[in-house]
């Protein structure tokens, strides 16, 4: 299918504000100034924030001493009824942007449309913070959130993970991690949204989508320079869960794409892993969409849609949980073509 003629308008006004020098190529900022652009494109593509009964500020401590902020979104004040399932959500940005205000109306639109909690990590950045940190942010935001639920009014044994881009390699990680560590929360969903997880920018999607669609392979790269600390930080499963050398037992996987995005094969690839290893996953491709579609909910309608089928996947998986907290869920992959 072609480009969404919402998303080609928006794509061509890039690119003339790129050719005439009034709009800055990521790549080519310093970290500092990318984050700033960023996160004002943000604003200008989302809606607002939904307005929830609960938004808190939170510090989460991390294993070397220091503290990552947070942010949780729940619909209703804690103690008003019981205990609510919990999405432990990670941003995007290449490890190197984003920030809790660039995923604020994402945030917000999840727990609004569950109903459950989303607590949003502002997991430490590259180039101050390289590989792995990032990484191990996410691992102990997990355990921290294990620990904290109920005090938060939160479901311990009802927890997701899920993130885009940088937070969706974020949290497949996590759900390795998680399973092979017994003292840690055990996810019932991993929700990963046109996520990084092959660690390579060689593949038909690249080639095809690489550059011209919002998400070009320099970026990427330049993203991968500020974050990796060498070469063989690729081959890392902690930065590249495809090569993780098992991936039997994680947590059921909704992996979301879009078509126009050079992150769309290792997406694809990643089902068929997960799947291979006796894995639930679903794959919604969503056609003619781009790379962040799902904050861009002043240009695309599926941006909408793409709320509403992680919130159902995700009162599934609580669902679920809540019938047999014990249960290892395991089948066949279902791939979903959206229009």
């Amino acid at each position: 299918m072609p480009l969404h003629p919402d998303l080609e308008a928006l794509l061509d006004m890039v690119d003339i504000a790129t050719t005439a020098g009034k709009r800055p190529v990521i790549h080519q900022l310093t970290p500092a100034q990318a984050r700033r652009e960023f996160d004002a494109a943000c604003a200008a593509l989302d809606l607002p924030p939904e307005p929830l009964a609960r938004v808190e500020a939170l510090l989460i401590p991390t294993r070397d001493g220091q503290h990552v902020d947070a942010r949780l979104y729940a619909p209703r004040v804690k103690g008003d009824g019981p205990a609510l399932p919990a999405l432990l959500h990670f941003h995007s940005g290449g490890f190197t942007v984003g920030s809790l205000a660039s995923h604020a109306s994402l945030c917000s639109a999840l727990a609004a449309r569950t109903p459950c909690a989303v607590l949003s990590v502002a997991y430490r950045l590259a180039p101050e913070h390289r590989f792995p940190t990032a990484a191990n942010d996410a691992v102990d935001a997990l355990a921290w959130l294990g620990t904290h639920a109920a005090a938060l009014g939160l479901d311990a044994a009802r927890i997701a993970v899920g993130g885009d881009s940088a937070g969706g390699t974020l949290s497949a990680m996590l759900a390795l991690a998680a399973r092979d560590d017994p003292a840690l929360p055990q996810p019932c969903l991993q929700v990963l949204c046109y996520a990084g997880l092959g660690g390579r920018t060689d593949t038909d999607s690249h080639r095809r989508y690489g550059e011209g669609y919002l998400l070009d392979t320099d970026t990427i790269e330049w993203f991968y320079r500020q974050y990796l600390r060498d070469a063989s930080d690729r081959d890392d499963w902690r930065f590249a869960p495809l090569l993780a050398p098992d991936h039997r037992g994680v947590a059921p996987a909704l992996l979301v794409l879009a078509e126009c995005d050079p992150l769309r094969d290792e997406g694809h690839a990643y089902a068929r892993k997960l799947t291979d290893a006796g894995v639930a996953v679903t794959v919604r491709e969503y056609a003619g969409m781009v790379h962040e579609f799902l904050r861009m909910g002043n240009i695309v309608a599926e941006a909408a849609q793409g709320h509403a089928d992680i919130a159902q996947a995700l009162v599934q998986a609580f669902q679920a949980r809540a019938a047999a907290p014990a249960a290892m869920v395991h089948g066949c992959v279902t791939t979903l073509a959206c229009a």
